[in-house]
This record gives structure tokens, C-alpha cells and sequence, in this order.
């Protein structure tokens, strides 16, 4: 590269990172500083500024803040005390962020429960998450109700919207509390290190585990993104990214509203509606995850694609193929790709828009980051060790597993799990010295000689769907509950032009195994992303020597039919299963087929 042009993504890099650092440097475990101060700050600093619009209404700080009072208030009212937990199990909507903001002034954790969960899955979060109340909405209280009999205890369901039989009216309850400010003595003895949040993770393996974000993690979060997008107060940044993520929830709220910014918030994403709603609404900025880009690059052209005030667009998994696309086809400035891991102590940034880079730590601030790459091996699925039992770092070009090491500073903590043993087995022991410990991402990378960091994959048994980790623990459990299942492998695959991977089924089934009634199944036990994409029956499971299930084959074979003997079937969205010809087959692999 030539000197000019080095030195010009050299500054870029730094003035991203002194940003980024210049923002959080004050954030301590033991501060009585907590997260609902630092939105505090913002709203007596710009109380009369348009803060947030979701469908059509539009509040200030200062409304959105009295909005976050009530709930205080409703939480006090009801007996809530410090350190008890609520579930928030709903869709985005204007006060899905006051509810925790409010909730966290008097000390309580709010659970954020992914929407799209039923059944197992959902009554699982609400029961590690020992909420003693949920709070829900006319979309998510019937979901809810399913699930109640699967609850270790009974749950008082709080509702937006009419209630009925032991149901209680949220909206009837909140117009009798105050919209002013709770006293501060409610939370003088909690600090930073202390939960803020649960948010919901797939983690490797199991079950989704509930990670703790702490008021440091939440600061990190929030006041990070205020820094490393470089937001003004002149910034509108358009969410339609779920707020139980912390992508959408935390990192793309903290830009804007730490700023003086406001959001423009979207029930869920539309690619149809983005551009046309981007200018209506003037913002300046999009958070996306990957899948949202592909997208936009899916829709037909149209004028609108060029027509807004987008500066940057921010967020995680934006593939190598489509960043050009975008930056290019749609006159996108700034592209900011970040990695982090929602339960762990790694996060970079690509500051400089390297394209393909998830971020970086260059050679000459080696130290200054903690992150750093160990050979792996996948059939195994453990670190690399040398005949002195520690660790191998991976060098330039070699793929390995990205770890960050666990300190005392607010930015190399690591908080981990609710479930303590879940917590401790994302550690590594004894990596490059006697007595070390670092946080095992379980993701693959690989660096360049200008220390620039590529996603290669996950470990083990989990994929990337959807912008959601599918766990095939999981997803195999559920459907060994469908009639004709007698066993399940579950895993996942790359299909042409599609971000991640699709999930794919390789049953062992009886003599009743109906593919309708499997389909019935599915769609009941299963949230859409889980769902498998692709079936094929087999007549029996290889095993490993340890009876794992092997998987390698299954990979390698995709959803080809001319490898596969026996049936294999495609979900179509209208049609549910159908059978996999070479005429269907095609049509996937050409993306003529909606996934």
C-alpha cells in the first residue's frame, strides 16, 4: 500500500479508536454510575429533542423519559424490589426501552425474551431467568399462554392491552404512577458490576442461556457505539433490528440517544419499505446485521436507493460480496462492521472499512488489545496444545479461535452466564502462561499481516441463520417430539447467495413418519429461524468411537439429490415440505427460491 494511503487509514483507525475509548474510559465496576444515568444525563441535556418515532408517534426525551418514570413507579407500586427480575417478552414498540430503563431506576433486571419463542424454548428463558412478572403485549400474551403450563412456577402476566381472567392490565395499572423521577436512594448501594439486563444467547450448545449484562457491560454497549459511529445530534438512525438484541437494543440506541441523536424505529424489518421510509423519516444512519443487507441488495432498483441522507451504516455479518454492493449501489459513505459476543469480552471495530474485515488490532497496538487468535482443531473441537500444554497463537492466514483475556478493567471482565457452570466452561485456563484465563469465543477467524480480523465460522454445533445462532442440540430435541422421529441430526448449510446457514434435518424414522404432519410439527415446536430449511431420511446415524453423531458427510452432501439416495424435501413458505428434483434443486441454488 502506498505511504499516503496508509497513513490515512492509520488516522482513520485512531481517531475511531481514541473515539471509541475517549467514551468509555470513565466506565469502573465499582461506580455508583449506572446505565440509567448515563440515559438521565442525555435527557436533562436535550429533554425537548425528538428522541424516538415508532408508527406514526414521536416523543421527546423528556416524554420518553416520563414514559421510563411510570414504570419506575408501577414497579415500586407492586412490590418489586432491587435485584428481582422482570420479563419483557414482546415485539419492538415505543416503550419496549422505557419499560427497562424505567425498571432499572428502582433496581430491577429486566429479562429480555426473544418474541419469536414458543413452548420449550420460551418457558426455558422464563424459568433460568427466575422473573418474578412478565410484561406483555396483545401479539406475545397467547404465545405466553401456551407456554405457562411448562413454567416451574406460576408467572403474574402483566399485559398491554385488555386483559382477561387472572391477566392484569398494564395500561390501566401505569396511568395511577407518577412521571417523575423515582428517588435515587432506591439504587444507592447498587453498582456498575452489578446486572443490568438478561439477554438471551444460543451460546454453542443447548439450550438459549441468559447472559448477565451488568450497568459496565451496558455502558460499554451504549456509550461504545456513541463513540465509534461518530454520532451528532444531528443523527437519525433507523432500528428495525429486534431490541431484545443487543446490536438493536443497546448499541444502535446508545448511538443515538447518548448523542442527542434520535431513532426512527421499526416494528420489524420490510426491504420493500426501507429506502422510502430512510428519506421520509431523514435519517443518517442504519444499524443492520448481515441478513438485512442481503436484502436490500435482493430488492429490485429504484430511486429511493440513492435518494436518502445516509451517512453510515453500522452493525455485524455484512458479507464480503455485498459490502461493494452496498457502499457502491446504494452511495453509502461509511460502513462500520463490529464483532462482539453478547455474554463475553471480546468487541472490535473496522474503523477504516476494510471490506470483508470484522475488525482489527494492529501490530503496534498489539497490547493494547486483549484479543488474540489459538490454534484449533475442529474435529476435535479444542485448542491446540504444545508438549508444554499451552496454547498456539495462530499466525497471519491461519484459521483459529478467537479468545480475549479476562482482567479486572471494565473492558476485559467477563460477566458470563446466570448459569455458573455454563459460565465457566467458556474459559480457558493456562493458554500462554501458568494461570491465565481468557473467554473462548467459540468463533474461527483468521488475521492478515496488517492485523485485520476475518469471521470464518463457528464451532461445533452451532449455526448462523436468519442473523440468529440456531443450536442443533436444540432443534434435534424438539423434533425427536414429532410422530415417526426415531432419531435426528441436525446441522447446517451453505446455500448459494444466502448469509449463513440453512438448517438441514437427516432423520431415522418409523413406518407413521408423515412429512404433513412433521411440517404440523415443526412450525409448533420450532421459531421460524430454527425451523429446518431441508429433511433427508436416512436409514440409520453414523457415530463417532464416543457415539457422537457424525456430521462431516451430511455437510459435504448438502441439499445436492443427485449425492442423496433416499427422500429429501425443501420447506417451501407456501407449499410447506416438498420433495428435492434436480428442477427444485436449481431454482435454489440460483436464488430463484425465496428462503
Amino acid at each position: 500500500m502506498p505511504l499516503k494511503a496508509n497513513l490515512q487509514r492509520e488516522w482513520r483507525f485512531l481517531r475511531g479508536l481514541n473515539r471509541t475509548l475517549k467514551r468509555v474510559k470513565s466506565i469502573a465496576a465499582d461506580s455508583p454510575n449506572l446505565i440509567c444515568d448515563d440515559i438521565q444525563a442525555a435527557v436533562d441535556q436535550w429533554r425537548d429533542r425528538t428522541a424516538m418515532t415508532f408508527e406514526g408517534r414521536t416523543v421527546t426525551y423528556a416524554e420518553l423519559d416520563a414514559i421510563a418514570n411510570r414504570f419506575a413507579h408501577w414497579g415500586k407500586g407492586v412490590n418489586l424490589r432491587r435485584g428481582q427480575t422482570v420479563a419483557l417478552f414482546m415485539p419492538n414498540r415505543l416503550e419496549y426501552f422505557a419499560i427497562w430503563y424505567g425498571l432499572s431506576k428502582i433496581g430491577v433486571v429486566t429479562a429480555l425474551i426473544n418474541n419469536q419463542l414458543s413452548g420449550q424454548a420460551l418457558a426455558h428463558c422464563l424459568n433460568i431467568s427466575q422473573a418474578v412478572c412478565v410484561i406483555v403485549d396483545a401479539e406475545t400474551s397467547p404465545v405466553f399462554e401456551t407456554a405457562k403450563p411448562l413454567l416451574e412456577k406460576p408467572l403474574p402476566q402483566w399485559v398491554f392491552g385488555p386483559a382477561h381472567g387472572d391477566q392484569r392490565d398494564l395500561v390501566q395499572a401505569l396511568k395511577s404512577c407518577s412521571q417523575l423521577p423515582p428517588d435515587k436512594i432506591v439504587r444507592e448501594d447498587i453498582r456498575a458490576r452489578d446486572t443490568a439486563l438478561l439477554i438471551f444467547t444460543s451460546g454453542t450448545t443447548g439450550m438459549p442461556k441468559a447472559a448477565r449484562i451488568t450497568h459496565v457491560r451496558a455502558q460499554l454497549y451504549m456509550r461504545g457505539f456513541a463513540g465509534s459511529t461518530g454520532a451528532r445530534m444531528s443523527d437519525r438512525i433507523y432500528v428495525a433490528l429486534p431490541l431484545y438484541h443487543a446490536t438493536g437494543g443497546l448499541c444502535a440506541l446508545g448511538a443515538a440517544l447518548l448523542t442527542g441523536g434520535s431513532v426512527f424505529l421499526r416494528r420489524k424489518f420490510s426491504a420493500s419499505h426501507f429506502w422510502g421510509e430512510a428519506i421520509a423519516e431523514g435519517c443518517t444512519m442504519f444499524v443492520y446485521i448481515g441478513e438485512l443487507c442481503r436484502y436490500l441488495v435482493n430488492q429490485p432498483p429504484s430511486d429511493d436507493e440513492t435518494r436518502h441522507k445516509v451517512r453510515m451504516a453500522f452493525g455485524n455479518g455484512l458479507r464480503p460480496d455485498i459490502w461493494p454492493v452496498m457502499k457502491q449501489r446504494f452511495k453509502i459513505p461509511e460502513i462500520l462492521e463490529f464483532y462482539g459476543s453478547t455474554e463475553g469480552n471480546v468487541s472490535m471495530f473496522n474503523f477504516d472499512g476494510r471490506e470483508g474485515a470484522i475488525g482489527r488490532a494492529p501490530k503496534w497496538l498489539r497490547n493494547r488489545f486483549n484479543i488474540r487468535l489459538i490454534q484449533f482443531d475442529v474435529e476435535t473441537e479444542e485448542p491446540i496444545r504444545g508438549i508444554n500444554g499451552l496454547c498456539i497463537e495462530a499466525g497471519a492466514g491461519q484459521t483459529g479461535e478467537c479468545i480475549g483475556q479476562i482482567g479486572h478493567d471494565a473492558r476485559s471482565e467477563y460477566s458470563g452466564y446466570v448459569d455458573k457452570a455454563a459460565s465457566e466452561r467458556k474459559v480457558l485456563h493456562d493458554v500462554f502462561e501458568k494461570g491465565d484465563a481468557w473467554f473462548a469465543t467459540g468463533d474461527l477467524m483468521r488475521t492478515d499481516a496488517d492485523g485485520y480480523f476475518y469471521f470464518i465460522d463457528r464451532i461445533g454445533d452451532t449455526f448462523r441463520w436468519k442473523g440468529e445462532n440456531v443450536s442443533t442440540n436444540e432443534v434435534a430435541e424438539r423434533l425427536l417430539s414429532c410422530p415417526g422421529v426415531k432419531e435426528a441430526n441436525v446441522y447446517g448449510v451453505a446455500v448459494e447467495g444466502a448469509e449463513g446457514r440453512a438448517g438441514m434435518a437427516g432423520l431415522v424414522v418409523g413406518p407413521e413418519f408423515d412429512i404433513k404432519i412433521f411440517d404440523e410439527c415443526v412450525a409448533r415446536e420450532l421459531p421460524p429461524y430454527a425451523q429446518p430449511l431441508f429433511v433427508r431420511v436416512l436409514p440409520a446415524l453414523e457415530t463417532t468411537g464416543t457415539f457422537k453423531t457424525r456430521k462431516m458427510d451430511l455437510i459435504a452432501d448438502g441439499y445436492d439429490p443427485g449425492k442423496i439416495k433416499g427422500p429429501l424435501f425443501f420447506h417451501d413458505a407456501k407449499r410447506g415440505y416438498v420433495k428435492v428434483t434436480r428442477s427444485v434443486y436449481d431454482k435454489i441454488a440460483t436464488g430463484m427460491v425465496k428462503l
